[in-house]
Parts: C-alpha cells; sequence; structure tokens
C-alpha cells in the first residue's frame, strides 16, 4: 500500500474500472486519499443499477479495488490511476454476479484439479470513426463521412489514418508497462487491430478494460470516436475479439504440445477443443452477446460459421496457428466479438476446453479447404452451423445444463434476464427497413 501511495503522487484522478453482465465498461472516482479505507472497506454502489448485478430491493454492493491490478495511464491533459475492482454482496463476500468472482473461480479451480494454467492473448479490432456516439447512433444509416478512411488490410499512411492513433495507444500501454506486437490497419475501411503479447487469463481480461479505457480516450481526443461494435456496416467485415489460448504445467512446459503427434498438438489440445466444438452452441450467446453479433456470421466475411477447428485455416472456428516454438503452440478461437464480457468469454472458454479433457472428447478431423466454400443444403436450424441469430443463440443457451453449472444460477438467471429482454426489444422493433418493404401490403 506504501508503494501505492507513491505511485498516487502525482495521478489527478483515481479510478474503479469494472463490468456490467453486458460487458459495458463501469466506473467511479475515487479519493486517493481514501484508498486505504476503501481497500480495507469497499466503496458501496446500487447494484440495481448495473445492468445484471442485483434487484432493487437487495441492491447493496461493495467495490474492493484490486491492487494488483494497478496502472499510471498518462493522457495528453491528465494522469489517471487505474485500477480494477471486485464486487461483493453486503456481507463483504464476493457477488456471486460477478463475472471477474467467476473468471477467477474457473482459474482455480483449473490450477487445483489439473494443474493447469492458462495464458491468453486477445486480438483487439475496432473502427475509428468521424463523429461522436450521438451523431453516429441518431443516424438512420451511415453516409460514407462516416468512415475516418478508405483504406484496407496493412495499408499505410496516408491512407490509413489510424496510425497516429494506434501508436499513441501502444505508447500510452507501454508507459503501463505493457507491450505489444503487432499493430495495423484491418480489412474494412476504418478498422484497425493490435495485439498485446500474452498474459495470465486474469491480467489478459483486465488489460482488455484498459485498453478499451485507453482506445476510446485516445480516439475521442483526436477528434473520433473509437467503436468496438461487432457489426456497424452491412457490406463489410466485422469487429472480431480472437482469443489465443495456451496451457501450462506448474513447471512451464506447454500441455498443448506434444513432439510425437501430428503437427505437434497433443492429444490433451484436442480434447480441450472437442469439448469446445461441443459445448459452441449453447455457450455462443457468451461469446457473441447482442443482436447485433449475428449479422456477423456470413460467408467469406471472416467470422466463423461452422463449428469445426483446422490447422492455420482462417475459416474455421477454432484454429491452430503455425508455432515457431513448443512455447508457442496454442489454439485460438475466433467466434467471439467485442461486445461480450471479457470475463465471462474467458471463463466459459476455459471450463468448455476442461469439460471437454475431463470427457475425453474428439475433435474429429481439422477442416480441409475454406468451410466458406462447402454446398450445404439450407435449414433454418442446423446444428452444424454456429447459431445464425440471436434467438437461436438464446434457446440454446435456455436448454444448456453446462452453462448453468458454468455461470452457477444467480450469474446465469440474471445473464439471461438481460439477453431474453434485449431479444424482445428487438423483436417489437420496427425500422425503417419494414416500412420500406411492407408499407405497400
Amino acid at each position: 500500500m506504501d508503494d501505492l501511495d507513491s505511485q498516487l503522487y502525482d495521478v489527478d484522478i483515481t479510478k474503479l474500472f469494472f463490468t456490467d453482465l453486458n460487458g459495458k465498461l463501469m466506473n467511479l472516482s475515487v479519493n486517493k486519499q481514501a484508498l486505504k479505507n476503501i481497500v480495507e472497506n469497499g466503496v458501496g454502489f446500487d447494484g440495481s443499477s448495473i445492468a445484471g448485478y442485483a434487484s432493487v430491493e437487495h441492491s447493496d454492493r461493495l467495490l474492493f479495488p484490486d491492487l494488483e491490478s494497478f496502472k499510471k495511464v498518462t493522457f495528453s491533459n491528465k494522469t489517471v490511476g487505474f485500477l480494477v475492482g471486485n464486487v461483493h454482496n453486503e456481507e463483504g463476500a464476493p457477488a456471486s454476479t460477478d463475472p471477474r468472482h467467476l473468471l477467477q473461480r474457473v482459474i482455480a479451480e483449473a490450477e487445483e484439479e489439473f494443474g493447469y494454467r492458462f495464458f491468453v492473448g486477445p486480438e483487439y479490432e475496432f473502427f475509428l470513426l468521424n463523429g461522436d456516439e450521438f451523431d453516429l447512433s441518431s443516424n438512420n444509416e451511415f453516409s460514407d463521412a462516416v468512415h475516418s478512411d478508405n483504406a484496407g488490410y496493412f495499408h499505410s499512411t496516408p491512407h490509413d489514418k489510424g496510425e497516429l492513433i494506434r501508436h499513441e495507444i501502444t505508447k500510452i500501454l507501454a508507459d503501463c508497462g505493457i507491450q505489444y506486437e503487432k499493430s495495423h490497419h484491418e480489412v474494412t475501411p476504418s478498422q484497425h487491430e493490435i495485439n498485446l503479447e500474452y498474459t495470465d487469463t486474469l491480467s489478459a481480461a483486465d488489460r482488455s478494460l484498459l485498453f478499451t479505457y485507453i482506445t476510446q480516450k485516445v480516439a475521442e481526443e483526436n477528434g473520433f470516436y473509437a467503436s468496438f461494435m461487432p457489426k456497424p456496416f452491412e457490406d463489410y467485415n466485422r469487429n472480431a475479439f480472437h482469443m489465443h489460448l495456451s496451457l501450462f504445467d506448474k513447471d512451464g512446459n506447454n500441455l498443448f504440445y506434444d513432439q510425437k503427434m501430428e503437427k505437434n498438438l497433443s492429444s490433451t489440445a484436442k480434447n480441450f477443443i472437442g469439448g469446445i466444438l461441443k459445448y459452441a452452441r449453447e455457450t455462443s450467446i457468451i461469446m457473441a452477446s447482442t443482436v447485433n453479433s449475428y449479422k456477423a456470421y456470413v460467408i467469406e466475411k471472416e467470422a466463423p460459421i461452422v463449428r469445426g477447428w483446422g490447422f492455420r485455416n482462417r475459416s474455421s472456428m477454432v484454429r491452430v496457428p503455425y508455432a515457431l516454438s513448443s512455447e508457442a503452440t496454442r489454439i485460438e478461437l475466433r467466434s467471439p466479438d467485442p461486445s461480450g464480457n471479457v470475463y465471462l468469454q474467458m471463463a466459459v472458454l476455459i471450463s468448455m476446453g476442461l469439460q471437454g479433457i475431463r470427457e475425453k472428447l474428439e475433435c474429429n478431423s481439422p477442416d480441409k479447404g475454406s468451410t466458406y466454400e462447402r454446398n450445404y443444403d439450407v435449414r433454418v436450424w442446423d446444428e452444424r452451423f454456429l447459431p445464425r441469430c440471436f434467438y437461436e443463440a438464446l434457446v440454446e443457451a435456455e436448454k444448456s445444463t453446462f452453462m448453468k453449472e458454468v455461470l452457477g444460477d444467480s450469474l446465469y438467471n440474471n445473464f439471461m434476464q438481460l439477453k431474453i429482454q434485449e431479444w424482445e426489444d428487438d423483436r417489437v422493433h420496427i425500422p425503417k427497413r419494414e416500412h420500406q418493404r411492407y408499407l405497400n401490403v
């Protein structure tokens, strides 16, 4: 605590961050002089006003800062003390609806049961748009003027208008002690990607909150709006949130690597992939958790549509990237998007894989060629695919015993209540397109 006091000396504002169940970034500012008391006793807030946390009659919640999450974030006009918080209930125990607590529990159980330690490297994709949230959300249709550039994959300046923004983001992260691996313009106009070095799972999830905060602040300071919406543009690729996952034992051995197996992929890795494939449909509402998410599952728009896996195959849901060393052997889940709650996404990903190991599930043969180029007979309900709409994903989650066991009753029920209401709001909404199609009936 004394060391933190010295780091807070030149901080202008101290903020505690957490997420609601939808994954939206929440924060409150606290007096840094009172931080010692807050660390010991927490700071109270109304849990019923945070989506998915509590009912109005049992709404008192406490937020306890995790001191290990502290970062000093220096923007152009101020320095922010960044801390991630754990949510507790009125009695001071971890709240059963706190997604960060779920991830902590899953990590602890994996280490206790198997001796496993997971490391994650997410890929962050986002759009830099002209305008602000109010202007953009109030328009019925986007004009071309919303795009900050017309560049494409790996294009350079002056076509890539976001290079300076990406550089500023990675510079601020570096000042926080976080290094990036690569940064570039993505396929779609105005779209960008930044990949950070992989780290332990909880740190990777916390870092995602920090990344979102820094990205949106830097974009705003430079006259842009940073959006992590999955599918803002009908004819372009989506924003994805690919997660690269590796598994080590306590001695630092990569358990996804086996020199004797085909392409060095271990039987443990294949069982893990088998679990992901088996439970992919019923957990889809976690990985792609909005109505808009499912507009992205379109052939040849880089979102996976088939439940399958492949070596180096970017059309596969689970990809095994080429690795230069045993340490780098990993799997990549390509179905998630950044609209979800990162703690739930990582907790469920690990839980699916662990269940595959427990059940010794086979993952069958890897995908050959592009999964987009197969001839599929058309069905409304097709379990070869990931759910192709929000309603289908909800049905799968509602039937799922696995989801209830992983999330626990309170978290599962609150999450499903939020998502069913989101579906109902969309179900009864009448968009402009329906007026154009049906007004003349």
